[in-house]
């Protein structure tokens, strides 16, 4: 029997540094068993991926899953654009987002939920350098108090 659950398998940690996420989705993804192999081992690189809407099919572009060792000729492009699956309406819903407010829709994380390989998409709005220097001093200033707290607690 399959394990239950949810494990995490790679997080988009720049996507947080260069977005506002306004929202967040969860999608399947269309993956053929070598690259499932391959993605189990962790050979999986989400840092520069985004998502894109062509003819009502919504598809993952510059997500680096690394061949699999074992794989010989039934390894596949590991830059190769996949297929991601969510409902019609969801897309559609997704779509006219994009094209009205103009967001991007960024892969946040990939993970494994009852043994399924599904991808959690965050609708992003891009920030500017001021907001990103904002969030570091906030940063920095939440772990400076952190740190006399626990100074003081001792």
């Amino acid at each position: 029997m399959r394990s239950k659950g949810t494990k995490a398998i790679a997080d988009n940690r720049k996507a947080r540094h260069d977005y506002f996420v306004l929202e967040e989705y969860e999608a399947g993804i269309e993956l053929v068993g070598t690259e499932v192999k391959s993605i189990r081992q962790g050979g999986v690189n989400l840092k520069d991926s985004w998502c894109s809407i062509d003819k009502g099919e919504l598809h993952v572009r510059g997500m680096h899953i690394s061949p699999y060792e074992k794989g010989n000729i039934f390894n596949r492009d590991p830059m190769r654009v996949r297929r991601l699956l969510m409902h019609k309406r969801e897309i559609n819903k997704l779509y006219g987002t994009l094209k009205q407010e103009g967001l991007s829709l960024i892969p946040l994380s990939l993970y494994f939920k009852d043994s399924k390989v599904k991808v959690k998409l965050g609708l992003c709005k891009g920030k500017k350098l001021y907001d990103k220097r904002a969030d570091a001093a906030k940063r920095d200033a939440k772990r400076e108090i952190d740190r006399n707290m626990k100074i003081r607690n001792q």
